[in-house]
């Protein structure tokens, strides 16, 4: 068949949910993916777990996104995080609610998230191709239908749900933004977001693999605070990564890379004077013993000598020798652990791409373009981006829904 009502280009989740809505409303639709399995970046979210939404109410929701969230109001009015979680349940995935409202199905695994959706586009009639769209059918101000090679399909709506350029692997190559120009649509400044930060320092090799949990990352451009939050983060060989490195990739500019500098609170729930007395009782209980040895209560295994190496407290200095003045010093130390950001790893390794088709253009009551008649957008091609915990997938969801109510 090559004639439909709607064809949506890009099967993840936006994709999926938006060919689903729209043929449950009647409409022939035609999915067409370059993969063969639909799902593919959905399938690698949460750690392969997948982080389904965040369970709170939209006001939280539009807080926690940094890019145009005003636009979301009708999309998440529409199908709020509330009505996915119902939506998911009622195709018979069993979720859960862990730290900071993260939804996961409960079984951990994000195929059947994925396995759920294809089987309910399937119900509903939707047609699933594996293929290339390499241009639009444009015609008098409006989309006609697409072109796959030699090809031409029709359609009385084409929806671009073609994700970023992050994580190209899953198909995320940036083909959406071709598209959405040829049409007239503006794209905006592409770069990476939610994304590991590479750092100066050579210790963070030296720590490779440490994680630390329930610490303050703080990163200053200058003097000017403009992210500090508690929470899990990781040291890796070029640097630093986990869910609040993610979170503050996203306020940082890589053209600015060299004004910022990141410090890190070892111990957030003491203050100095606390944490001066618990080094005290530490160093009681260890008075004849080396510097470096008298720290295994206080810190991690791997953070130990380069702390010590950082405090210029010599690692053989017997605890008793220490004077009140190097201790008060290493404390500062714990309260402000410093790195030096180099840059961010490569945009294909974002978990998504800030930046995209420029919301101006897209009717944010229907998703449709306001340039081209019967073309819509749905998720990550548009310039949207949220925080990391299930925001982003929330984002495609209820985007790619009204997206097909509307198609």
């Amino acid at each position: 068949m090559t004639n439909f009502d709607v064809i949506v280009v890009g099967a993840g989740a936006a994709g999926l949910m938006c060919a689903g809505t729209a043929a449950k409303r009647g409409r022939r639709v035609l999915l067409i993916d370059k993969n063969k399995r639909p799902g593919r970046k959905v399938l690698i979210t949460g750690k392969g777990r997948c982080n389904v939404t965040n369970f709170c109410d939209t006001q939280d929701f539009l807080q926690a996104v940094r890019r145009n969230p005003r636009f979301l109001y009708s999309a998440m009015g529409a199908f709020s995080c509330y009505d996915v979680y119902a939506f998911f349940e009622e195709l018979g995935v069993t979720l859960k609610v862990e730290r900071g409202n993260r939804v996961f199905p409960e079984s951990d695994k994000s195929a059947d998230i994925v396995d759920s959706l294809v089987d309910w586009i399937m119900d509903a009639g939707v047609e699933l191709r594996q293929g290339q769209v390499d241009e639009l059918l444009l015609e008098d101000g409006a989309v006609k239908g697409v072109r796959c090679g030699s090809k031409e399909i029709t359609a009385e709506s084409v929806v671009i749900c073609t994700g970023g350029k992050s994580y190209p692997v899953t198909g995320s190559t940036g083909d959406g933004y071709k598209l959405a120009r040829s049409a007239g649509h503006n794209v905006t400044r592409l770069s990476p977001s939610l994304i590991p930060i590479t750092i100066k320092e050579k210790y963070c090799a030296d720590m490779m693999g440490l994680s630390l949990k329930n610490v303050v990352l703080t990163v200053k451009e200058g003097e000017q605070e403009i992210f500090s939050s508690l929470g899990e983060m990781l040291f890796a060989h070029f640097g630093i990564s986990g869910p609040l490195v993610l979170s503050a990739s996203s306020h940082m500019d890589v053209s600015k890379m060299h004004s910022y500098r990141i410090t890190i609170d070892l111990k957030p729930a003491l203050d100095e004077a606390k944490l001066d007395a618990r080094l005290l009782r530490d160093f009681e209980e260890n008075k004849n013993r080396d510097f470096i040895n008298a720290l295994g209560a206080l810190l991690p295994r791997k953070l130990i000598p380069v702390a010590v190496q950082l405090s210029g407290i010599s690692a053989s200095a017997k605890v008793n020798a220490i004077t009140r003045e190097q201790r008060l010093n290493f404390v500062h130390l714990l309260k402000n652990f410093p790195l030096t950001p180099t840059g961010f790893r490569p945009i294909e390794e974002a978990i998504v791409t800030s930046g995209g088709v420029d919301v101006s253009g897209i009717q944010p009551s229907t998703m449709e373009s306001r340039i081209t008649k019967g073309l819509y957008f749905a998720g990550e091609v548009m310039d949207i981006d949220a925080y990391t915990g299930g925001y982003n997938l929330q984002v495609a969801w209820c985007t790619g829904h009204l997206a097909g109510m509307n198609a």
